[in-house]
């Protein structure tokens, strides 16, 4: 392969996965002698799109900015990476499904409690679309590369890997695959939050009664969660068999583990979970994998949680 050209784009993210490449510390050498990253908004304010071996497009398409940038980074591009975890699944924002358009902006504008009362935007700022969704939506995806921002090392291998003309080496690993921690099993009888007691570092966090998406997240993070105390939150995506299976789903696989490990109930287990689902699906809820599942019933969870509360404000 000839000189590879590298275009970037950001679209609806926090800018972690540009960021990532500065993680790559000295071996963003080894890249820089291969390729030329030409367009870059994080680097350069360059408002074109010039044509390109590699596009790496961040973020989800939240807004009509976001649809059109898509589209001229696809006619740009050789090949287009989905970078990120907000690009593969729709990421974070992938919350605001659960609501409309509407909804958000007087959440955010008009009703919020902690500001001073503002109209909603213009019509100068890019309206949002009725759905968050994924880059694959809008255009076609060469490569997939989740994380949340991606650890630097796949960032690396995938670069590399397009420069030799190679496909990158990747693995379908859980999180869990890099975890130091012990599964086993004990004698814990109630759920426990993030905040509650301190885990045991050597013991599985599901073993000790806290929620950890370990089991159920594709590694592209070599998991430095759980190797430093603290439980997966599933950034980098579901992994596969969650993802394609029908009947497999993040909070019901979580809860047959953790009912293994310990004493708890898997019912309560679950209910637990569905409960903080906006937490625990926000990374992937916005892909039709997961949003399209026969077991995905979001918007009823939330329905029961506000009743929950409401019947124990009445009490």
């Amino acid at each position: 392969m000839g000189e590879v050209t590298v275009n970037t784009e950001w679209l609806s993210d926090c800018s972690g996965c540009h960021v990532a490449i500065v993680d790559l510390h000295e071996k963003i050498l080894s890249v820089l002698e291969a390729v030329r990253i030409q367009r870059c908004p994080v680097l350069t304010d360059i408002k074109d799109y010039p044509p390109a071996t590699v596009g790496l497009v961040s973020g989800a398409i939240r807004n009509e900015h976001d649809r059109q940038a898509a589209l001229e980074m696809r006619k740009a591009c050789d090949l287009v990476i989905a970078w990120g975890s907000c690009a593969v699944f729709g990421g974070p924002a992938g919350a605001g499904n659960i609501h409309t358009p509407d909804e958000i902006a007087a959440a955010v504008y008009l009703e919020n409690k902690t500001t001073v009362p503002a109209p909603p935007p213009s019509k100068m700022v890019s309206p949002l679309e009725s759905q968050v969704s994924p880059l694959d939506s809008v255009v076609e995806v060469d490569l997939y590369l989740p994380g949340c921002p991606p650890h630097p090392a796949f960032v690396f291998e995938a670069l590399i890997a397009l420069v030799e003309g190679r496909q990158p080496e990747v693995n379908g690993r859980s999180v869990c695959a890099k975890c130091k921690r012990k599964m086993e099993k004990t004698g814990v009888e109630t759920l426990r939050s993030h905040f509650e007691g301190v885990p045991d570092p050597e013991r599985c966090f599901l073993s000790q009664g806290y929620t950890c998406l370990g089991s159920v997240t594709i590694d592209r993070c070599l998991a430095p969660c759980p190797g430093n105390g603290v439980p997966c939150t599933g950034c980098a995506g579901a992994t596969m068999q969650i993802l394609t299976e029908p009947n497999r789903d993040i909070r019901t696989e979580i809860a047959d583990r953790m009912s293994r490990l310990t004493r708890i109930g898997r019912d309560e287990i679950v209910r637990s979970l569905e409960r903080s689902a906006k937490s625990h699906y926000s990374y992937t809820m916005a892909t039709q994998m997961i949003g399209n599942k026969p077991t995905f019933h979001i918007r009823k969870w939330i329905e029961e949680e506000q009743a929950d509360f409401e019947a124990g404000g009445e009490a």
